[in-house]
């Protein structure tokens, strides 16, 4: 099969890419930019475009599909042509679809968590030498590739975003999976820009629930109240089986489990993450593992690339980075880490850098957010604001946002930076929050602050 991805730099989309050609599909795409990690990656198994831009000769009769990235306009020179040709295009999510339609279709969906959740199926799966496909958000450790797709295999876990996708196709992403075995995690309302208003956004997880096949299933976390009144009013005929945070405690920076067997040491942390471990042991429960093979697999679980990730650490300091951007992701990033490490200082730093973060309207969401920050920072470019066109965002709005008079908000990435290494992190937890780089900060020295 000849299948050709325009805009394939995109990390989901060179990912797609790669696990078509491990699977022997012949495999061609472009792009007008494409930046590490993708570029290497495409590079080393052949994939990486001669040249970057749009060329419509690429696109003839003798491809069997086109699959659009969400980057490429609508008036993408090479969608255009293939529309004239009339060949079969498909969004990332589609083309999924069509490759898992004959399997049993697990997605994890939720505003926060379907990340950590489906990395933890995930590697309960692996550890237990059970192979499924799958498509998952960030690295996991363990894993070569983020996509993976077999003729031969039953399962296939899919990360359901609720964003668009493509430029043609508005729908979000996880309408189109059609799931048998699906997991509600929490709804935080977020992406401002396609969903501007909170009962909009809310509605895209009612069609998500009704999506799911006859006779399936959905797991859903009970304590999240919003998530509870949509499955529950879900004329769907489904099983719904609602979960919540089991029972933990931290004693000395250790986190332990509560099971059947007694307390259990794992590495991850937080109330939030303990709620995604209780939503991933009923999935893995539906897809053959019991409960005490659930725990022996978890207990070895690190974290997702970018989610809570440790980056250094001595007797008396530790820091973190995590993707956390939206108000909900925000506060139980903070929460768990200052829950962990309730006798040192937290310095929780924040980089507003979404569409939706830097939304003068959207900002009130970021109420209490910081709340258990001992020091609370927020970075934002101006430069930013300009580029997503958006309303100007003054240290007023922000302050008043976050109800916090001790906030400290820099504009400048230098300036950030000095405050950054000008302290001293002793007895300290430092938690750094972003889906950016606060203006080009090298995390790797960060370590340098600690040691």
């Amino acid at each position: 099969m000849n299948v050709h991805f325009i805009a394939i730099g995109g990390s989901a989309m060179h990912n797609l890419a790669l696990a078509l050609h491990n699977k022997g599909y012949q495999v061609t795409g472009s792009d007008d930019t494409i930046f590490e990690p993708s570029k290497s990656r495409l590079d080393a198994k052949g994939l990486l475009p001669e040249k970057f831009g749009w060329f419509p000769e690429k696109i003839t009769s003798n491809l069997d599909a086109i699959v659009l990235g969400m980057h490429a306009k609508a008036d993408n020179p090479e969608l255009l042509k293939a529309q004239d040709l009339g060949l079969k295009i498909y969004s990332y999510p589609e083309f999924l679809y069509e490759q898992s339609k004959h399997k049993t279709r697990v997605v994890i969906g939720g505003s926060h968590g379907k990340t950590t959740i489906t990395s933890m199926i995930l590697h309960v799966m692996h550890y237990h030498n059970r192979d499924v496909d799958y498509m998952v958000g960030a690295q996991l450790e363990g894993f070569d590739v983020m996509v993976k797709l077999t003729e031969d295999n039953d399962f296939i876990v899919l990360e359901g975003d609720e964003y668009l996708s493509s430029p043609i196709d508005r729908r979000p992403k996880f309408h189109l999976y059609k799931p048998n075995i699906a997991l509600l995690s929490g709804i935080a309302w977020d992406h401002i820009n396609v969903f501007p208003t909170y009962e909009g956004y809310v509605e895209q997880f009612s069609i998500f629930i009704d999506s799911i096949v006859k006779g399936g299933s959905i797991s859903y976390n009970e304590e999240d109240s919003e998530v509870k009144r949509v499955v529950e009013a879900s004329e769907n005929t489904i099983r719904k089986l609602a979960y919540h945070t089991p029972e933990y405690s931290v004693k000395h920076g250790q986190t332990l489990l509560m099971t059947p067997e007694g307390e259990l040491p794992i590495e991850v942390f937080g109330k939030h993450n303990l709620n995604n471990l209780a939503g991933a042991k009923w999935i893995c429960q539906h897809m053959g593992i019991d409960e005490d093979d659930f725990y022996e697999a978890i207990a070895t679980f690190s974290g997702a690339s970018k989610r809570l990730e440790k980056i250094a650490e001595t007797a008396t300091s530790v820091a973190y980075k995590d993707f956390a951007h939206s108000p909900s992701k925000v506060e139980a990033t903070t929460n768990a880490v200052k829950e962990q490490y309730e006798n040192r200082t937290l310095v929780a730093c924040l980089e507003l850098h979404t569409y939706s973060s830097l939304n003068a309207e959207f900002l009130k969401e970021y109420k209490g957010a910081l709340a258990a920050a001992d020091v609370a920072v927020v970075f934002y470019s101006p430069h930013a604001v300009e580029i997503k066109k958006l309303k100007e965002v003054t240290h007023e709005q922000i302050a008043s946002a976050f109800e916090r008079d001790d906030l400290i908000i820099f504009t400048n990435p230098y300036d950030f930076k000095d405050f950054l290494f000008s302290q001293n992190f002793d007895n300290k937890a430092l938690l750094l929050m972003s889906s950016g780089n606060y203006g080009g900060l090298d995390f790797d020295a960060v370590e340098s602050l600690i040691a």
